[in-house]
């Protein structure tokens, strides 16, 4: 963006048009959006690549011979992208897998981002966390064992250790540098290292998998970056066999599904892969996070084999859990009727997922 663009963002309401200096213009501004400009000023441009003129864009970019940068919209959401007000670059570096950032935002907190690509805000990542959490740890009654594919910034683990009732906890995360940064920038979220059911494994998650004892898990929660070149692998049908294997009798698994507004074909994918290999449920469940493109992220939800799990109405709820409020706050966006109503699918959804079988269980 330039550096002007930002005006064009305010809820401005100019009667005539015709305002020439700032008190005029200020003067068509309602008093919230002034209140709001007030409190976050003006400030110098940011330098990073992926930052202009102080605003960061979630967009893909490459260096040409000459050493311009050249950008491009991400291929995950063609011809757009999300910018976001930076006021200061906290962290920048290149692990082997991917180039980590984090910035200060001037109005979402800290900014977890990976090439690229936002992966979390301070002041949004309770609905993602929550609901990636508890959609399945409170659908089933007392889990006791579950594994976390990914979820290196520990926002997950922090929910799942809500529940008294898990005594193990894995995680396979493949990139330490995002675990280290997470524990210097976001001790919030990094709090779920810290509960001693949790057993850290840095490697590749479905190596993890495939050694894992058939049966294993009452619960796998799948915390993937988008798919993407080596993360394809993650919404391919050997990835969710293995999961399924390790996976008890009504064992449940909770993957992240993108956005219904952008990625329908994708998400069609997963559940016929999903109807095809978990044999008790599969549902599609969605929840508002403003800072991820086109403002919603979707979770598929299946469960194997075994006792029935109904998804849409939660037998374990977290508000009833003995010691859920141990660890650093209250709950800031899950409950049961937030739960419920996470199932509830637009009818254009519907629609896209309408195949005769889907129709019964999606």
């Amino acid at each position: 963006m330039e550096g002007d663009a930002g005006r064009g963002l305010e809820c401005q309401k100019i009667m005539d048009g015709k305002a020439s200096d700032t008190s005029a213009v200020d003067k068509g501004i309602p008093s919230c959006c002034l209140k709001a400009k007030a409190s976050s000023p003006e400030v110098e441009a940011k330098c990073h690549s992926t930052v202009v003129s102080g605003w960061f864009s979630e967009s893909q970019y490459c260096s040409e011979k000459s050493g311009k940068s050249v950008y491009f919209n991400n291929p995950m959401w063609p011809g757009e992208a999300h910018s976001i007000k930076v006021e200061k670059i906290l962290y920048k570096e290149k692990s082997e897998y991917q180039e980590v950032l984090v910035f200060e935002s001037s109005t979402y907190g800290k900014v977890l981002v990976l090439d690229g690509i936002v992966q979390l805000t301070e002041k949004d990542e309770c609905a993602y966390q929550e609901m990636i959490a508890h959609l399945p740890l409170c659908s089933i009654p007392s889990p006791k064992t579950v594994l976390v594919v990914g979820g290196g910034d520990g926002g997950v683990l922090r929910e799942i250790s809500r529940h008294s009732s898990v005594e193990h906890i894995d995680i396979c995360e493949i990139d330490k540098m995002v675990i280290d940064v997470s524990k210097k920038y976001f001790p919030d979220l990094a709090v779920g290292f810290e509960d001693p059911r949790v057993h850290l494994h840095v490697g590749d998650a479905i190596e993890f998998l495939r050694r894992a004892s058939e049966g294993k898990y009452d619960a796998i929660i799948v915390d993937s970056s988008d798919p993407v070149g080596p993360a394809q692998e993650l919404v391919e049908k050997p990835f969710f066999q293995t999961i399924a294997a390790a996976l008890k009798p009504g064992g449940v698994l909770c993957n992240m599904a993108e956005s219904m507004w952008l990625h329908t074909h994708l998400i069609q994918d997963m559940i016929s892969i999903c109807q095809e290999i978990f044999k008790g449920s599969v549902h599609y469940a969605w929840a508002s996070v403003p800072t991820y493109p086109s403002g919603v992220i979707g979770f598929v939800l299946c469960s194997t084999e075994g006792p029935p799990v109904d998804f849409k109405n939660p037998i374990n709820p977290i508000e009833k859990v003995e010691g859920a409020l141990k660890y650093q706050r209250e709950l800031r966006f899950y409950n049961s009727q937030v739960h419920s109503a996470a199932f509830a699918l637009p009818s254009f959804l519907k629609k896209e997922l309408g195949t005769p079988s889907a129709s019964a269980r999606v």
